[in-house]
This record gives structure tokens, sequence and C-alpha cells, in this order.
């Protein structure tokens, strides 16, 4: 709709132009007007201002003048519409867009609430959206809400404000990653949010290590670093190379899926018995292998034995080339 109305405007514009150069023209050939005057006959003419004409016209002149001022009303009335439709309109759209936004982010329960839109948000974005994971940004910056509406649900603000985060679902959210570039601002994010809502499971990035230990002491169930793990991840190239690539390929997408996992044990107990690991027998079934379980408690056990007592709220990760993990997938009817 925006984009007809955008090629109206365009063609009434194409059209007052066109008037106006036939306006001038006119004059100069008619009744012999030297180009200022041509200009100043075509003004006043197609505005219907009052003022007096440079000379008195002839009747050649006065017929020109006639037919200039019905064709210049005509034109200038469309032109007039056109602009009033399209800016009623991009008012009328841009609400019917908020409303909608709104409606979406009410339905949500569970979901992330991202706060800000720069490298590492946009990054966290993207990787949730192929995880499919429903998530809510929010942004100051009203040039990047526009430019990237498309592509998420986007609450325009200061995430410092309680209204902010609130209309972003905060008491419903079940994680909070500030990105924000600005240490303070995370951590007066993090103070809001905690008080919002005691269960948010809160990821702070902070750019100073001094930053760390505040942020936590906030209320920030995690605090990340971009510069510092990218520096160690470089460095980590230089002394073990192979071994750092061969991880980047464990975390890389294929297929639409990774070679990593996550599962909660409970997405197993309904279908088979699962006491310990060699119940699961999830190498043979799947492919794939375990290689690591998180206890209840978030204790992390690295390559478990298989004879681990497993627990209704543990967890285990698994490694496996893309089809095996989509076959994990569909086995057990996980995601």
């Amino acid at each position: 709709m925006i984009k007809l109305l955008r090629s109206k405007i365009v063609w009434a514009f194409s059209l007052m132009l066109l008037v106006l150069l036939f306006g001038v023209i006119g004059y100069k050939t008619i009744s012999g007007f030297s180009w200022v005057e041509a200009i100043y006959m075509t003004i006043i003419t197609v505005t219907t201002v009052g003022f007096s004409e440079v000379r008195p016209l002839d009747a050649n002149a006065k017929v020109f003048t006639v037919f200039l001022i019905v064709t210049s009303v005509f034109i200038f009335g469309f032109a007039l519409s056109v602009i009033t439709e399209y800016l009623l309109g991009r008012n009328s759209l841009q609400i019917l867009k908020k409303k909608k936004v709104k409606k979406r982010i009410d339905s949500l329960s569970n979901h992330v609430v991202v706060c800000g839109y720069g490298r590492n948000g946009m990054q966290a974005a993207e990787r949730l959206k192929e995880y499919k994971r429903p998530f809510v940004v929010i942004e100051r910056d009203k040039e990047v809400v526009e430019h990237h509406e498309d592509d998420a649900l986007f609450i325009e603000g200061d995430a410092n404000e309680d209204e902010i985060l609130y209309a972003a679902g905060i008491e419903r959210a079940q994680y909070l990653i500030t990105a924000l570039p600005d240490d303070a601002a995370n951590l007066f994010i993090v103070l809001s949010a905690r008080q919002l809502n005691k269960n948010l499971f809160i990821i702070s990035r902070a750019s100073q290590i001094t930053s760390q230990a505040k942020l936590r002491l906030a209320g920030a169930n995690k605090v990340i670093m971009p510069d510092k793990i990218g520096g160690d991840h470089m460095a980590s190239l230089v002394v073990m190379p192979d071994l750092i690539t061969f991880m980047d390929k464990l975390s890389m997408e294929g297929e639409h899926t990774t070679n990593l996992e996550e599962v909660e044990i409970e997405d197993f107990t309904d279908q088979i018995d699962c006491n310990s690991l060699r119940d699961l027998d999830l190498r043979r079934k799947t492919g794939c292998t375990i290689i690591g379980y998180i206890e209840p408690d978030g204790n992390y056990i690295i390559n478990p034995e298989a004879d681990l007592v497993l627990q209704p709220k543990g967890k285990v990760i698994v490694l496996g080339r893309p089809e095996q993990i989509r076959k994990l997938n569909e086995m057990f009817q996980i995601g």
C-alpha cells in the first residue's frame, strides 16, 4: 500500500512540475514576457493569491490564464489528496503494526528478552532465531528499529525503564540478554530486571573486568566479555589451531541443526526406562554419543560413565553429525 502511494506521490509531483513548466513557457511564448515575469505570472496564477498582473493581458493570454488556473486547481488538488492519503496511511499502518507486535508479545511466555540490537545483540538474536526460540528485542534507536522491524519483535525505548521491560513481557520471560556496550547501562538493566522477575536467568555483557563482580552482585547469572573471548580464541588458534578449529566445527550450523544438542532427561522418561546412561542407548538408536551430563544442581560431568544414575531434572549433552542430531530429535519428539 505504501509503495503504491509513493508512486502516486511521484506522479503527482511530476504533474505539478509539468504545470509550472507549461505556464512559464506559455507566458513566455504568448505574451512575450521575460523569464522572470513568466515565472512570476505562473506562480501567482496557479496559487491564486490574487496579485496583479505584470502588465495588461491580451485575449490570448487571458484564455491561457483561465486554462492554466483550471488545470492547476485539479492537479494541485490531486497532489494534495495523494500527499494527505500517504501521511495518514503511513501513520495508520504504523499504528496497526505496533498493535500487532504488542499482541504477539503479550502472547509470549518463557521467551527471551534481548536488550540492545548492536553487533552482539544482533548475533544473539540470529542464533535464537536459528533455534526457533521466541524473543523480543528492546532498542532505543528508532532508525535501527525501522530498518530491522521485519527481522524480530521490537520494543522501541530505553531498557532501563520498567515500563519498557514490562512491554517486553519481562515478568513472563525466562531469559534476559543485555548486550549494551556500556557496562553501567547493563548494570541498571540487570538491577531492574531482577526486581521485576526473581526467577529470570540473566546474561549480561561486560566490557571491563572490574564490572563482572558488580553485574553478578546486581543479579546477573552469567557475565560474558566478548572482547576477552575473542582474544582468547585468536591466541588459542596460535597455540593449538587444529583443536580450536575442530571445536568451531562442532558449533557450526549444518542442514538446519548443529553437531551438539542439550536434552533433558524428562524428554526420554515417557518413552524408555532410563535409570542410567546405558539404558538410553543413544549410540545404537541414533548414532549420537553422550559426552556430558548436567546434574540438577548444575554440576557438570564430562564424559560420564555408562552406569551413571540419571535424575529427572538432569540433562545430557550429545555429540553427533547433523543427520544424527535430527534423528534424535525426531525419535524423541524433541524441540
